[in-house]
């Protein structure tokens, strides 16, 4: 009985160290890339670089050339130094490396919803991360509902 009772301590004890081990050694976060390229020689890039980087639908967009309305939204938010977020119902402007960092309230149909833009973000258009539907959720049985039917259960 004894032998038993050793060995399950030992193999804790060897459970103990294995997990003290794994402490000492931290996770260390990666840094951002975006297809090879860190985020800080993103930012000493000029545009027309930055757009040969992002994928195809937006290179195609901006090589066609942005409107006006587009333009100086891209020109507010490259100003913007405050926490405030700069409004817009521009949903297709594809995000830049400048723009991280920086807060952008982006009209979804109804409201405004303000969004802090991420480096995993770019490449991506502004509007992906205001949805404009939201999802059902039904309330209780109705008036004329059977009392049969109020016990129905969720799927």
């Amino acid at each position: 009985m004894a032998k038993k009772q050793m060995g399950g301590l030992a193999k804790a004890a060897r459970r103990k160290l294995r997990k003290r081990a794994g402490l000492v050694e931290t996770r260390r976060k990666k840094e951002f890339t975006y297809r090879g390229y860190t985020l800080d020689e993103m930012k000493a890039m000029t545009l027309e670089e930055i757009i040969e980087l992002l994928p195809a639908r937006p290179r195609r967009s901006f090589m066609r050339g942005i409107d006006e309305e587009r333009l100086t939204f891209v020109e507010k938010v490259r100003a913007n130094g405050t926490d405030e977020a700069v409004r817009t119902h521009c949903r297709d402007v594809p995000i830049l490396p400048d723009f991280i960092g920086k807060k952008v309230a982006i009209h979804n149909g109804k409201e405004f919803v303000t969004v802090e833009i991420k480096a995993e973000m770019i490449g991506h258009y502004v509007g992906e991360f205001a949805m404009t539907r939201k999802p059902v959720t039904h309330s209780g049985p109705g008036v004329g509902a059977t009392r049969s039917s109020k016990f129905m259960p969720l799927k």
